[in-house]
């Protein structure tokens, strides 16, 4: 896959304002500051397409971005520890409601930090992907700041939390590109099977 162009669509402060494209849409999620934006701009190869802020809980709205082949949904950033319970719970009922109409969801990237062990809020919103069959990748930021070995050691460490495969870990830098393009790969193989199925009900429907 080659991304030409990516442009901004709208922002979503709740449920009545999701948009229903007819591009499959990818998510991506993750918790503040682990370098969404920066995840965004790579994939779209345009550094001012998402803003990047060095303020982490910056991400309060889901924020919808036309890739060509996809719709791009960036979720508000979870697990900010100076963010009041009442906007954390907002926040939760956004993702809640956003989740509720899965069938719309091709796949989720979900971003973690590689330097870390997944969070508790990591590891809860994976379970909830897996739980909801959900379809989705991890994506573990930063593996500029790590060494070749260091970052085989967090990719295992991270499956292995996960319980998923070495293959389902995606070690990216937003600085030098690593990463990239395996993501461009998987997003290959999951628009081909959003088209696949897209195909098989229209058949149905015949």
């Amino acid at each position: 896959m080659k991304i030409t162009k990516a442009e901004f669509i709208t922002s979503a402060a709740g449920k009545e304002q999701f948009i229903s494209p007819s591009k499959p849409i990818i998510a991506v999620c993750g918790r503040s500051n682990v370098g969404k934006s920066s995840f965004i701009n790579m994939l779209a190869g345009n550094k001012k397409l998402a803003r990047v802020s060095g303020q982490p809980g910056r991400t309060r709205l889901i924020n919808y971005f036309d890739f060509g082949a996809f719709v791009l949904a960036d979720l508000p950033g979870y697990g900010y520890a100076r963010v009041s319970k009442t906007e954390k719970a907002k926040w939760a009922a956004m993702l809640e409601s956003f989740f509720a109409a899965k069938d719309n969801i091709a796949h989720v990237f979900s971003l973690c930090d590689i330097r870390h062990e997944p969070s508790e809020g990591d590891k809860s919103m994976v379970g909830y992907l897996d739980y909801n069959l959900i379809p989705f990748t991890i994506i573990a930021t930063k593996a500029d700041k790590l060494s070749r070995a260091q970052i085989s050691r967090a990719v295992t460490a991270i499956a292995a939390v996960y319980k998923c495969g070495r293959d389902n870990v995606i070690p990216v830098s937003a600085v030098t590109k690593q990463g990239l393009e395996n993501v461009l790969a998987e997003l290959d193989q999951v628009l081909a099977s959003a088209c696949a199925e897209e195909e098989e009900d229209d058949g149905q429907r015949l």
